[in-house]
């Protein structure tokens, strides 16, 4: 990693911004390190996964009629937040001109982004940093959508997705990791995205859930609640999003150094101290069977819970972190039955409980020396270290971020429903055929699989018979019987 200060692109007349002048290319590439560019370059990739495996995450949780809309809206959320962040998201978060709550509009259409050194990390150039965020807002966004399982209408929900975005995701993003940004000022830790990622599209997605209203049906004065359609999916969506989480909170690091390893290694044990929790305990609470579902939920809760603490506490803290994350997500899961918001998905359960959790475990447990090991990072710590008021600020900005995302996603959700052609939700009459059929008019499955499975095994049963005995004929059975003859 390099140390040295950034180049003055200024004496080649240009400040790394978009130039047909190609002299200045190598005064740009010298002045970061190659290790550093290549690693952010391969986490944001990895990031890039977690996007379409949040959409097989909730096509597995969902029911067979409705799973094809969600892992539609994973892939769709790749394509739309691109261009949001083309158009205007990066400028509105990361723009160097940034005030302390929003930024300009000085990168607009992502003009002047290009090699000098980013607003997140001087070690790497502003390209990079772009793409690497622009996985996070997509993320974000796709997370949040999860809130009107199986009644949310498809077109308002596009919408939607560009307006919040622009209104929800890139203030609290531009607060958290702009310098510029009031929460940043303020001393509030952040590493990876417990609040402008977890927390913002978890209250995003309950105030989704609100505005459109329950899922029909007779459910005992209790929130719809059904079982998992389709556990590979589920399975096949954490293995994505656990892979991908390596490149979510290693990468954030902005750098290849020792914190940037610290970061994955505190990734993965609080993953698996989260699905070990969350598995055990859904064990005793659920009449005692074993669930591939608690298991993969656990993980993510462990995940989200590690997320803003993993560049900044000890390894050993991360066993805590991942075990109180999972079980306060366990028991969040009710919440929706107290509250009569039917989160289907427990977005809210395990996304704003979860990043809340860690955020406030990252004020306890916040140590000077983990932060330090990049070689640039000094900061007082938590508790740990005895700082007290760190707690407060990561309050702070648990109390600001979901406010913010719950208030101003419900005044968007409003104003869209008024809007000819925008009601958000799907007729009742259509819901109990599904949305993939009302909104696509198309299946996941068209049969189930264990359907698939039944005929296959009698297709090839049949084809081990003799041929006359299950030939077509046009004549029915007995001319079936005359032909077989001799």
């Amino acid at each position: 990693m390099s140390t040295e200060e950034p180049i003055d692109l200024t004496v080649y007349g240009l400040d790394g911004g978009d130039s047909n002048n190609v002299t200045i290319a190598l005064a740009m590439n010298d002045q970061y390190d190659r290790g550093d560019m290549a690693w952010v370059l391969v986490a944001a990739v990895l990031v890039w996964l977690m996007i379409p495996g949040v959409g097989l995450l909730y096509a597995g949780l969902s029911r067979k009629h409705a799973s094809a809309a969600q892992l539609w809206q994973g892939i769709l959320a790749v394509a739309l937040v691109t261009f949001q962040w083309f158009f205007w998201g990066y400028s509105l978060t990361f723009s160097h001109s940034a005030n302390a709550f929003i930024g300009d509009l000085t990168n607009f259409g992502s003009m002047h982004v290009l090699g000098a050194p980013s607003v997140g990390s001087a070690l790497v150039p502003d390209i990079l940093f772009y793409l690497f965020q622009l996985v996070f807002a997509a993320t974000t966004g796709v997370i949040m959508l999860g809130g009107a399982v199986e009644r949310g209408r498809l077109l308002p929900s596009m919408v939607f997705l560009f307006i919040w975005s622009t209104i929800v995701y890139n203030p609290i993003a531009c607060w958290t990791w702009n310098s510029a940004g009031w929460l940043f000022k303020l001393g509030s830790l952040d590493f990876a995205g417990g609040g402008p990622v977890h927390m913002s599209s978890g209250a995003g997605a309950l105030a989704y859930a609100l505005m459109v209203g329950r899922r029909s049906g007779d459910h005992g004065g209790k929130m719809p609640h059904y079982k998992a359609g389709n556990v590979f999916f589920v399975a096949l969506g954490t293995i994505f999003l656990w892979f991908g989480w390596f490149g979510f909170n290693g990468g954030s690091a902005v750098n290849m150094t020792i914190r940037s390893v610290y970061a994955a290694v505190n990734t993965n044990l609080a993953a698996s101290c989260g699905a070990l929790t969350f598995c055990i305990i859904d064990y005793f609470r659920k009449g005692q069977k074993w669930s591939i579902v608690s298991l993969c939920t656990g993980a993510v809760a462990g995940l989200v819970g590690i997320t803003p603490a993993c560049g900044y506490v000890p390894i050993y803290t991360a066993v805590p972190i991942g075990i109180v994350t999972a079980a306060a997500c366990n028991y969040a899961f009710d919440l929706k039955h107290y509250i009569k918001i039917d989160d289907g998905l427990d977005v809210f359960a395990l996304h704003g409980v979860g990043g809340f959790c860690g955020n406030v475990m990252t004020g306890l447990f916040a140590a000077d020396y983990v932060a330090a090991l990049d070689g640039l990072t000094v900061l007082p710590g938590g508790w740990i270290n005895h700082n007290w008021i760190q707690l407060g600020y990561q309050l702070a900005g648990c109390a600001a971020i979901l406010s913010y995302s719950f208030v101003v996603t419900c005044i968007i959700l409003f104003a869209i429903d008024k809007i000819p052609g925008l009601s958000l939700r799907i007729p009742e009459e259509a819901e109990h055929k599904g949305i993939d059929d009302y909104d696509l008019g198309e299946m996941l499955f068209e049969y189930g699989i264990m359907e698939v499975i039944e005929a296959g095994v009698e297709a090839k049963r049949m084809s081990k018979l003799p041929h006359e005995v299950h030939a077509p004929s046009s004549d029915g059975e007995n001319a079936m019987q005359e032909e077989s003859k001799p």
